[in-house]
């Protein structure tokens, strides 16, 4: 079976238990996905397969690497490729889809997803620095302070928390739980948040058991 799929974040909503507790869930379209290139075990001894999402807006305009390696598996382009483990308990070819239904209610996934950009922020935003007193001419309101010393070690040690870049990163969002997977609409809810705007390509993959 294949350990994940490929997905796209459709937004947010809530649910609730038996007990009537409300809880937050995400809704991700996840898959289809075909079936682009399989790669045998090697020195690692690790199967896996290339899945690409089928999505309703074609590549228009594909350029010839692209076009030969989706000519060798017989299957349309698609614009997003991903590579996940298969462990060889169901025979898989080129050109076979799959679908939501390898996960379960109740199952625990993992959603890698990239975060939503914020631009060049300061400290107080990016790292939560409490920053200076807002009166009396401290002159010191929104500004990181010392950045280091001066007689020793004379420079700026890496890893300093600085402004900078906010955002846009990969995240993994782990041991998010299922609440439904509809196979027909290729539908795929689970409870929490997933890292990621609305629209955001995501991986769902299924939690391993050693981590």
């Amino acid at each position: 079976m294949v350990e994940g799929l490929i997905g796209i974040k459709l937004g947010m909503s809530r649910g609730a238990d038996a007990e009537g507790n409300v809880y937050a869930v995400t809704l991700l379209k996840a898959g289809p996905c075909t079936v682009v290139q399989k790669k045998e075990a090697g020195a690692g001894g690790k199967r896996a397969v290339q899945l690409g999402l089928v999505e309703d807006r074609a590549v228009k305009r594909p350029n010839k690497p692209q076009s030969g390696h989706f000519a060798k598996a017989g299957v349309p382009v698609v614009k997003v490729l991903r590579e996940f483990r298969h462990d060889g308990a169901a025979e898989l070819k080129e050109g076979d889809q799959v679908l939501v239904d390898i996960f379960q209610p109740g199952e625990i996934v993992d959603v890698v997803g990239t975060s939503k950009g914020k631009g060049f922020q300061g400290v107080i935003r990016r790292h939560g620095f409490t920053g200076g007193k807002g009166s009396h001419g401290s002159m010191f309101h929104r500004r990181p302070g010392s950045i280091g010393a001066s007689s020793f070690p004379s420079r700026v040690i890496k890893g300093q928390r600085m402004p900078g870049h906010m955002g846009h990163v990969r995240v993994t969002a782990k041991s998010l739980k299922v609440v439904e997977a509809d196979k027909e609409n290729h539908l795929l809810v689970v409870r929490g948040a997933v890292p990621g705007p609305k629209g955001g390509y995501v991986l769902i993959k299924k939690r391993l058991s050693h981590g």
